[in-house]
């Protein structure tokens, strides 16, 4: 039973982590286009949004710990290991791609000389997520899978 409770509570943070890395991915295509003042601008809708780290631990916590118990049951364990690594790797991507630009624009509230060089790594970096996000959707899914039809 507590396999299945921390299955739904990784299911949920995992969903939920999803969210500002897919809205980033969605935005980015009209917001690559837009010139400084306009972007300066469309930035602001991200305000507030440095509160989702709570979600981002959430989902390495608890990605976590159902791996250790998959681990000791011999559960669908690698998948669950791979949603954990996923996760991380947004970490990863963002305070060494997302997190500098920030610091270099102050949250984008000004716009240095190379503002577009630090807009594609800032916009790409969360692309980068997005996608790592998804993945550990799919394989924390396709665990769940693998479980039931034991």
């Amino acid at each position: 039973m507590a396999i299945h409770a921390l299955r739904v509570i990784s299911f949920i943070f995992v969903a939920l982590a999803f969210i500002p890395s897919g809205a980033h991915l969605f935005a980015m295509f009209n917001k690559m286009k837009l010139d400084g003042p306009g972007y300066l601008a469309a930035q602001r809708a991200y305000d507030g949004w440095s509160l989702f780290g709570i979600v981002v631990l959430g989902a390495l916590l608890s990605t976590a710990a159902l791996a250790v118990l998959l681990y000791r049951t011999g559960g669908p364990f690698g998948l669950v290991v791979l949603a954990f690594v996923s996760i991380a790797a947004t970490q990863l991507a963002f305070w060494t791609l997302t997190y500098p630009v920030n610091q270099m624009t102050r949250n984008w509230t000004v716009l240095p000389e190379n503002w577009e060089l630090l807009r594609r790594q800032w916009e790409y970096s969360h692309a980068v997520a997005a996608g790592l996000n998804a993945l550990a959707l799919l394989v924390l899914f396709m665990s769940a899978l693998r479980a039931s039809a034991r």
